[in-house]
C-alpha cells in the first residue's frame, strides 16, 4: 500500500491534465490533416479535437486548488487559534483610532510636524493604557437558569443568573451581557469578594411566537474609551420555545371524534363492538357469537354479524400559504386553531397527523407538537390549500377525520374541491379563520365549514359541529 502526499497527488493529477491536452492537440492535428479538411482551417469533423483554453484553465485551476488546500487549512486554523483572538479584541474605534495614529506619524515623519507626532504618541499611549484594563484572569462560576423553556405567547418567561467569584482575590466591576434573541441584556458586577455571589432576575417579553434563543453569558472587560473589549464565553446558549396561544375544547367540544365504539365502516366482521346483522351459521365460526334464542325459533343456528370498527385517526392541514391570509394575526389564530385542536387529539390519545405544505409535524406528544408548530415559518408560495388537501389525502389514506384549517382568503370553489379529494367515508371539516367574525357552520356538499373569529370561539364552533 503506497502513501501519497498532497505534493504526489497534485503532480499525478498535472500529468492528467497534460496527457489530456496532449492527447486534445493530437486529435486536432489529425482532424485538420484528414482528407476533406484543409490546413489551417477547423472544418466540421475535426471540431471535436478543438482544444478549449476554458478547459485548459478549469484543469489547472483544479489542480491548483487541491494542492494549496491543505495549505490553506493550516493557515486557517492558525488564524483562527491565534491571531483572531488578539485581533476581535480592537472595537471598531480602536481601529479608527490606531489607523489615524499611523496616519499622523507617518505625516510628522513626512512633513515635520510635531504636533502630528505628539498626537500620534498620544493615541499609542491611550492603547497601553486600555491593554491594562483587559489584562488579566476573570475566574466566574456562571449559572443561566430559565424558570421554564417553553411558554406560551402572553406568559413570563422569567429567568436569573448567578455569578460566584470563584478565585481567592476580590475581583473588579464588570459587565455582563446576555443575548436574547437579535437582543442584548447588560447586567453590571460590582466589585466581588471571594465566594461571594450575586444574582440578577431577568423578565423576556414573549409577545409573540418564536424560538429565542438565550446566551452565552459572557463577560465583558473594556477601558473606559471602549478602544478594547474583551468578552469572555461562560455558558452554553438555552433555546427557549414560545408556543402558540392554545385553548382547551374539553370533550363536549370534540365529540365528533370520539370513538366508545369506534367509528363506524361498511366493513362487515364477525367479532366487534357494533352489532350489524343475524346471518347462518358457518363452519368456523365462533361459537361465542351465536344466537341462541333466534336459532332456537328457526331451528338454525344463527350468528351474530358486527360491523368493524376502527380508532379515530384525525388528520390537520394547516396552510401555511400567507396569500391565503388577510393579516399576520390571522395566520398566527391558524396556527393556534390546528394547534389547540391537535393537543385535545393527543390528550385524548388518538391517533394524529398534520401537515403543511413544507411537511409534517411531529405529532408524538403534545410538547413535540407545539414545538413544531412554533418554529411556522409563512411564506407565499404556489402551493395552495387545495395541493395541500391533495397531499394530504395520500400522506394519511387511513384517516376517519380530516381537518383543513386555512385563511380568509380561501374561496368556497376552493373548499368544494379540497373535500373532493378527501376519500368517502371519511369526515372531514374546514375551519376558516377570520378575525372579528362570529362563529358560525355552514355546509358545501358532504363538507362543514366553521368560521371562527376568536380563539376562545374555537369550542363552540366544534360543539356546533358535533350536534
Amino acid at each position: 500500500m503506497s502513501s501519497s502526499t498532497p505534493l504526489t497527488r497534485a503532480a499525478d493529477s498535472f500529468k492528467r491534465a497534460a496527457a489530456a491536452v496532449n492527447g486534445k492537440i493530437r486529435g486536432a492535428r489529425t482532424s485538420g490533416n484528414a482528407p476533406g479538411n484543409r490546413p489551417g482551417r477547423s472544418g466540421k469533423p475535426g471540431r471535436s479535437g478543438t482544444l478549449h483554453p476554458a478547459a485548459v484553465w478549469a484543469e489547472a485551476a483544479g489542480t491548483a486548488g487541491e494542492f494549496l488546500s491543505p495549505a490553506w487549512r493550516k493557515v486557517r486554523a492558525v488564524w483562527l487559534k491565534f491571531a483572531w483572538p488578539v485581533l476581535s479584541v480592537v472595537s471598531l474605534l480602536g481601529w479608527v483610532v490606531l489607523a489615524a495614529a499611523i496616519g499622523l506619524w507617518w505625516a510628522g515623519q513626512a512633513w515635520g510636524w510635531q504636533e502630528a507626532k505628539s498626537a500620534a504618541m498620544v493615541a499609542f499611549l491611550l492603547f497601553v493604557l486600555a491593554i491594562a484594563f483587559i489584562v488579566g484572569r476573570s475566574a466566574y462560576g456562571v449559572v443561566l437558569d430559565l424558570a421554564r423553556t417553553r411558554v406560551a405567547v402572553g406568559d413570563d418567561a422569567v429567568g436569573s443568573i448567578a455569578v460566584s467569584n470563584v478565585s481567592t482575590r476580590p475581583l473588579l466591576p464588570a459587565s455582563l451581557e446576555l443575548p436574547v434573541g437579535a437582543n442584548t441584556a447588560v447586567f453590571h458586577l460590582p466589585r466581588m469578594k471571594p465566594a461571594q455571589v450575586h444574582e440578577d432576575l431577568f423578565t423576556i417579553p414573549t409577545a409573540r411566537r418564536a424560538v429565542i434563543v438565550v446566551g452565552p453569558v459572557r463577560s465583558v472587560r473594556a477601558d473606559p474609551l471602549h478602544l478594547l473589549r474583551r468578552r469572555v464565553m461562560w455558558t452554553e446558549p438555552v433555546d427557549l420555545y414560545v408556543h402558540p396561544r392554545t385553548v382547551s375544547l374539553g370533550s363536549s367540544a370534540a365529540g365528533f371524534i370520539r370513538d366508545l365504539e369506534g367509528m363506524p365502516t361498511t366493513e362487515l366482521s364477525s367479532a366487534d363492538v357494533s352489532f350489524h346483522a343475524l346471518r347462518d351459521y358457518v363452519p368456523g365460526d365462533d361459537r361465542r357469537h351465536i344466537h341462541w334464542k333466534t336459532t332456537a325459533r328457526t331451528n338454525k343456528l344463527m350468528v351474530r354479524q358486527f360491523e368493524e370498527t376502527r380508532r379515530a385517526h384525525l388528520a390537520i392541514a394547516l396552510s401555511t400559504n400567507t396569500d391565503e391570509y388577510d393579516s399576520e394575526p390571522e395566520f398566527e389564530m391558524a396556527i393556534s386553531v390546528a394547534a389547540s385542536i391537535g393537543r385535545q387529539a393527543i390528550s385524548e390519545q388518538r391517533d394524529l397527523d398534520v401537515l403543511t405544505q413544507k411537511g409534517p409535524l411531529r405529532c408524538e406528544t403534545g410538547r413535540n407538537l407545539l414545538d413544531d408548530a412554533t418554529r411556522i415559518v409563512g411564506a407565499p408560495m404556489r402551493k395552495t390549500a387545495v395541493d395541500l388537501a391533495r397531499n394530504l389525502s395520500d400522506a394519511v389514506p387511513n384517516a376517519s377525520v380530516v381537518f383543513f384549517v386555512v385563511g380568509s382568503h380561501v374561496t368556497a370553489t376552493q373548499l368544494r374541491t379540497c373535500a373532493a379529494s378527501v376519500p368517502p367515508g371519511v369526515r372531514s371539516l374546514a375551519v376558516r379563520v377570520q378575525p372579528g367574525a362570529a362563529p358560525s357552520r355552514a355546509n358545501i356538499a358532504d363538507l362543514t365549514v366553521l368560521t371562527v373569529g376568536d380563539l376562545d370561539d374555537l369550542a363552540i364552533v366544534l360543539r356546533k359541529a358535533a350536534a
